[in-house]
């Protein structure tokens, strides 16, 4: 083999590397740097989960649609925010659902440093934990970005990891109504492959309180609707 076969071959090599890092550290559903909560394996479940609030208006607009609908969901609040909305995050768990960590400031936690890293989800937790003075038991890293050392570190403080299996990209400017065929299209072709759904959608933004989620408060009066005594809404503790 001459010097340039030899080359490309490195080459190839390293993007094969490079490839399969960037899948398992950023892919919803990779397991290559340790198992993550996806979904159960009944197809007639659903979790809701609710990502970066607390957020004004919003957040206690979803607990009114939920309550209507007797559903349970699941809420990966944002630290800081937590600090600033104590009142909607009692709220939210005195309503039954799960509140889980979703770092104090949302950062992309692969490129962070570990020291960073776990000031991020020690933060979120006592955020959490002076709220409601119970332990947090659940994780969702933001952007689903992960390391190894991410999820060894969650372990560490008690957490488990939660990825998922359906985003219909609520936060864009799309209307209730993509969002919810965006999401049946979605919970249809993971009932048709034998699995539960678990469902991103967000309450709030990372940037700031305030974010305007109508859209998706009323995409999820929509999907409760339309999954009326179809299926069986559950929390994420549901499957892990």
């Amino acid at each position: 083999m001459n010097s340039s076969s030899i080359a490309a071959v490195a080459a190839g090599a390293v993007a094969a590397v490079a490839g399969g890092w960037t899948y398992a550290a950023l892919s919803a559903e990779s397991q290559w740097f340790g198992r993550t909560v996806i979904a159960g394996r009944d197809p007639g479940e659903i979790a809701l989960t609710f990502d970066d609030g607390p957020n004004d208006e919003a957040t206690e607009r979803l607990l009114e649609v939920l309550a209507r609908y007797g559903v349970r969901a699941s809420f990966f609040v944002i630290g800081r925010f937590v600090r600033e909305r104590p009142q909607i995050v009692r709220a939210v768990a005195a309503a039954g659902h799960l509140v889980g960590n979703h770092t104090m400031t949302h950062p992309w936690l692969t490129w962070q440093t570990d020291a960073r890293i776990r000031e991020e989800l020690a933060g979120c937790n006592a955020a959490i934990e002076d709220v409601l003075g119970a332990p947090v038991r659940y994780f969702r890293a933001p952007h689903g970005a992960r390391r190894p050392f991410v999820l060894r570190t969650a372990r560490e403080l008690g957490l488990v990891p939660v990825q998922w299996n359906i985003i219909p990209g609520d936060w864009k400017p799309v209307g209730a109504a993509e969002i919810v065929a965006r999401t049946v299209r979605a919970i249809e072709g993971n009932r048709g492959r034998g699995w539960g759904s678990n469902v991103v959608l967000h309450d709030g933004g990372d940037r700031g309180l305030g974010a305007e989620r109508m859209a998706t408060v009323a995409a999820v009066e929509g999907l409760l609707e339309r999954y009326r005594g179809g299926a069986k809404f559950v929390g994420v503790d549901a499957w892990g």
